[in-house]
């Protein structure tokens, strides 16, 4: 992988943190809150995904209004030479929304959503609990998401 320094003005900044809040704003409303042209617009967003900045638009649902009333961010432990093929396995899981590996108190970081707390112990003890390595899953239930 390459790392190297992304240079971005104060234009693609903005034009980031607009398309954040909606990625749908037509680019004639980016360009008249920057007071540039929309072809600059336009430019500027084919550049920052040609440098992958901008990796992909994308929506953010109500888990609650499609029928998950319990969210869960799960860490887990596994057995440090099963980490990445337990990832991957979370991944393809229908009910996990995101999966990382991280450092600190859990080697795996997940969002899970179920339908209620019997379909969470399901899915923690008949699929996630069965991944080969698994040590320790520490379930902590979404009460209300501020940001």
């Amino acid at each position: 992988m390459n790392y190297y320094l992304i240079i971005m003005d104060d234009k693609d900044i903005k034009i980031i943190e607009i398309l954040q809040q909606n990625a749908r704003i037509p680019y004639t409303d980016i360009a008249k809150a920057l007071g540039v042209t929309e072809t600059t617009v336009r430019k500027r967003i084919a550049e920052l995904e040609k440098r992958g900045v901008i990796k992909k638009y994308t929506i953010e649902v109500d888990p609650e209004k499609l029928g998950y009333r319990t969210v869960t961010i799960l860490g887990m432990d596994v057995e440090p030479k099963y980490l990445l093929e337990a990832a991957k396995k979370l991944a393809e899981m229908e009910e996990v929304k995101w999966v990382a590996t991280s450092t600190g108190d859990h080697m795996i970081m997940c969002e899970i959503w179920a339908k209620n707390g019997e379909h969470l112990l399901q899915i923690l003890t008949n699929k996630i609990g069965k991944l080969k390595g698994v040590k320790d899953l520490c379930p902590a239930i979404i009460m209300e998401r501020i940001k």
